[in-house]
């Protein structure tokens, strides 16, 4: 299948965007975690424009908690040159069981993102010719990465042609530094796949890993590419301010900030992100931080590490983190 196949609607997108996000609080009472803002855009947005550059512009979003505030945000997705259509997931039952209520609207090899993770790709282009080279199957999107990033992801062993011949979920000991990442291209056999995918032990679920493997067994070809310069899983807040920062370091000055944003004379701002419609009232210093819309910023001390909502402020700087009001 080639570009220009490509281009036409050779390939279907599909997010996963139906977790309830449990370790996001307090932004998990208040937000679909797909929505939370990186770089001041809902962060499946990214996904949704990634898609759109690789000519993908039919896109599935598999929606479960707050589902009707992603659909009342993107509606038929014309806003972004694309069409969206949303699937209902009812139970959360692994990736692959996920995966699996797609099956009745895909027709065609499908590009699938997990909608939690933020993603600095180099060249996804990498995964279609790959894929287009084997002739179908699967792609698996990877990153060089630390034997203790792979343990929270999983491995691939290749074989001598540099085909994947064993996936590994959550490994103990990696066997090399390849690490799968949240993205993947697949044949709609996967679908057979994922009927035959048995319930793990570890976590009681259905994983796309295990499916992946049954494609493997049944001959199928599963290629690996190297096509991702960073990818954050975002599980807490201090992942949200994460992905926010390296928004915010690529950007001129080290810093974003939407429109309709005030700063008092003499406030200083290095590494941060600050949303549109937004006061900075005294002259403090704000590091290191995200600024969500819609906020006023009245204290007097300065700001480090931290999320700013609009009634809170939420503390970065340990994993576990804490929130105390905005004054």
């Amino acid at each position: 299948m080639t570009t220009a196949h490509r281009e036409n609607g050779g390939y279907i997108g599909a997010i996963l965007a139906g977790g309830k996000g449990t370790r996001m609080a307090p932004f998990s009472e208040r937000y679909p975690k797909p929505l939370l803002p990186v770089g001041n855009k809902p962060l499946i947005q990214h996904q949704i424009e990634l898609m759109r550059e690789l000519g993908i512009t039919e896109i599935l979003l598999l929606i479960g908690h707050k589902g009707y505030e992603i659909a009342s945000r993107f509606g038929d997705g014309s806003a972004l040159g694309v069409k969206i259509r949303y699937v209902e997931q009812a139970q959360t039952l692994g990736i692959a069981h996920a995966v699996g209520q797609l099956e009745r609207h895909v027709d065609r090899p499908v590009l699938l993102f997990l909608g939690d993770i933020f993603f600095v790709p180099r060249d996804l282009r990498d995964m279609f010719s790959r894929f287009e080279a084997q002739q179908g199957g699967a792609v698996l999107a990877a990153k060089i990465d630390t034997p203790q990033a792979i343990q929270k992801n999983f491995a691939m062993l290749l074989d001598d042609t540099g085909r994947v011949r064993r996936v590994i979920e959550k490994p103990r000991h990696p066997p090399n530094n390849l690490k799968g990442v949240g993205l993947y291209l697949f044949d709609p056999v996967v679908f057979d796949a994922i009927r035959r995918t048995p319930r793990t032990a570890m976590r009681d679920e259905y994983e796309i890993t295990e499916s992946v493997q049954v494609m493997i067994d049944d001959g199928h070809p599963v290629g690996v590419a190297n096509c991702i310069e960073d990818d954050i899983n975002v599980t807490t807040p201090r992942d949200l301010l994460r992905c926010n920062l390296l928004v915010a370091e690529r950007e001129a000055g080290g810093h974003l900030h939407g429109t309709n944003v005030k700063l008092a004379a003499g406030a200083q701002l290095s590494s941060v992100v600050i949303g549109s419609n937004v006061e900075v009232a005294m002259p403090i210093s704000i590091r290191n931080s995200v600024v969500f819309d819609n906020t006023y910023v009245g204290c007097a001390e300065d700001l480090n590490q931290v999320i700013v909502m609009p009634d809170l402020i939420v503390d970065c700087s340990h994993d576990a983190a804490t929130v105390r009001a905005l004054a």
